[in-house]
C-alpha cells in the first residue's frame, strides 16, 4: 500500500512538473501564472444533496408504479489544482440506482454529475485550509424502463423485433450555481527529492457545505426528443455537504 501512494504521488507530482515546465517555456519573459511551483490534490468525496421527486413519482403512481425513494449520497472523483491562495476543483459523480418495481414492470433512477468549482484560502496556517468557493455543476437524471412483460413473451427473433414495449430511457438535463465554502486539513508526510524539484506529500481531509441553485432544470427527453407536456421537471435546489479525503502534493524547484 505505501508503495501504491508514492507511485500516486510520483506520477502526478511529474505530470504536474512537465506542464509547469511547459507553461514556463511559453511565458518565460512575463512569468507565468503558475511560476515553479505547484500543487493539488486527487480525492474522493461523498455528498449529501436532498432531492425532490415527488413529481416523477406522481407520473410513475399514475401508472401503477410504485414511488421510487431516490437516493441522495453522490459519489465524486475530484481533482484540486492549488496556485498560492487560490484552489479549483473539478470532478465527476454519480448517485447509487433507486429501483422500484411493479407487475414485472421495473424501474431504475440515477443521476450523474460534472463539477467546477473556485476558492480563495484564507487561512494563514499551511495546515489548514478555509476557503469560499463559488462553482457550476451540470447534471443528469436517467429513468430506465424495463416491461418484462413484454421483452419475455416471445421466443421468436424476428417477432421480438418489432414487439411493442414499455421499455423506455428517459433522462433530464439540469444547470446549477454552487455558493458555499471549504476547509482542509493537511496531514504532511516526508517529502520526497530529486535532482532538480521536490515534492511536498500531504493527505488533506475536509468538509465542504453550501448551497446547490438549480437554476435550469430540462424537459425529461427521450432519444433526443424533448417531452414538454406535463413535464415532471421541478427545481432541485438544496443544500450539499461534501466530505473530502486524498493523496496532495506540492511540487518546488
Amino acid at each position: 500500500m505505501k508503495k501504491f501512494i508514492s507511485s500516486v504521488f510520483i506520477i502526478a507530482a511529474l505530470f504536474s512538473a512537465i506542464t509547469a515546465r511547459a507553461q514556463q517555456t511559453d511565458t518565460v519573459k512575463t512569468h507565468n501564472w503558475f511560476g515553479h511551483n505547484i500543487a493539488g490534490a486527487a480525492q474522493i468525496q461523498l455528498t449529501y444533496r436532498r432531492g425532490n421527486i415527488s413529481q416523477l413519482n406522481n407520473a410513475l403512481n399514475q401508472n401503477g408504479i410504485p414511488s421510487i425513494n431516490a437516493n441522495e449520497l453522490w459519489i465524486n472523483a475530484s481533482m484540486s489544482h492549488i496556485c498560492h491562495n487560490w484552489i479549483m476543483e473539478d470532478g465527476i459523480g454519480f448517485t447509487p440506482v433507486a429501483t422500484s418495481s411493479e407487475n414485472n414492470i421495473d424501474v431504475k433512477y440515477n443521476q450523474y454529475q460534472a463539477f467546477f468549482r473556485a476558492g480563495y484560502n484564507v487561512s494563514q496556517n499551511s495546515s489548514f485550509r478555509l476557503y469560499p468557493f463559488a462553482g457550476i455543476n451540470l447534471s443528469a437524471a436517467v429513468l430506465d424502463i424495463r416491461d418484462n412483460n413484454r421483452i419475455q413473451s416471445t421466443s421468436s427473433f424476428s417477432d421480438e423485433i418489432l414487439n411493442s414495449t414499455s421499455s423506455k430511457t428517459f433522462y433530464q438535463p439540469n444547470f446549477g450555481i454552487e455558493l458555499g465554502a471549504g476547509f482542509d486539513y493537511v496531514i504532511k508526510m516526508k517529502p520526497k527529492k530529486t535532482d532538480c524539484f521536490t515534492i511536498e506529500r500531504n493527505i488533506p481531509i475536509g468538509v465542504r457545505a453550501g448551497y446547490y441553485f438549480n437554476t435550469y432544470a430540462g424537459d425529461w427527453r427521450i432519444n433526443n426528443y424533448s417531452l414538454q407536456n406535463n413535464g415532471r421537471n421541478q427545481k432541485q435546489n438544496a443544500v450539499f455537504v461534501s466530505f473530502n479525503i486524498g493523496l496532495g502534493y506540492a511540487v518546488k524547484k
